[in-house]
This record gives C-alpha cells, structure tokens and sequence, in this order.
C-alpha cells in the first residue's frame, strides 16, 4: 500500500545520518578508564568525562543509566544524546583541533529536561571543552 509520502531506502546507498564508528567510543576498558582517570565536568543533568584521544581526532561515548525509568524513556534520552553529540560536540571539537575523548554520562534529572535544555546544556560544554581557560580549572 503506498502511503504517497517518500520513505528514506534502508540499503547501503541510503544517505543516513548516524555517528561513525570511528568516532565512537566503544569499549568498556575506555570507558572505565575515561570514567577512572579522565577529568570531569558536572552539568546539572550530565557528568562529562574527558581525556586526550590516543586517536587523531575526537571521539564520543554515552552512559545512560536506568534510574528505574522505562527503557522506552531510557532510549529516547540515548537517541537525543547521541544526536546532540553527532552534530555539536563532533563539528565543534574538529573546527577547534581537539582531539578529546568525551564520555557523556547522564543523571537522573536528565530524564526530565527536553531536548532544547539538553542542547543548551551539551553546546555550553563544547565551547568550554576548545576554550584553554577550561583546563586550568
């Protein structure tokens, strides 16, 4: 049944916007690393894990804890997270020639913000990740 309405082909050649894999940061021994030894930043609705990339160019990752919310809940708050990242964090830290790893962890008040707030938020992070008076703190 055609609906009328073009629908994006899911095939290889299909133009998606998705993080690389390259960009991601998948291991759970970077992760306990970043988590162990990186510095942290709090937001009111994020803990921000940064290091110097071992890679030659920045790479994000995300913890999402279910603070007994429905996965339903805890999955759109990954997807918003993850795009949030995909298209400010990513540009922003590669304009700005920093090579970071950057783990985003979110807090329980995070389930209650929407997504503008959460953009606010994780932009304002950006910008002070590329400026030098941030490590200094």
């Amino acid at each position: 049944m055609d609906t009328g309405s073009p629908r994006p082909s899911s095939g290889r050649g299909a133009l998606t916007q998705r993080l690389p894999r390259s960009s991601r940061i998948q291991r759970s021994t970077e992760i306990r690393w970043l988590l162990r030894r990186g510095k942290r930043k709090r937001t009111a609705n994020l803990d921000v894990f940064f290091s110097t990339s071992p890679f030659s160019h920045p790479r994000l990752g995300l913890i999402v804890p279910k603070h007994r919310h429905r996965i339903v809940d805890r999955n759109r708050l990954k997807r918003r997270l993850r795009e949030i990242a995909r298209t400010e964090v990513l540009p922003f830290l590669r304009e700005a020639g920093r090579n970071l790893d950057v783990l985003f962890r979110a807090r329980r008040e995070a389930y209650g913000v929407g997504y503008a707030t959460l953009r606010a938020e994780v932009k304002g992070l950006a910008e002070a990740l590329c400026s030098e008076k941030f490590y200094s703190e």
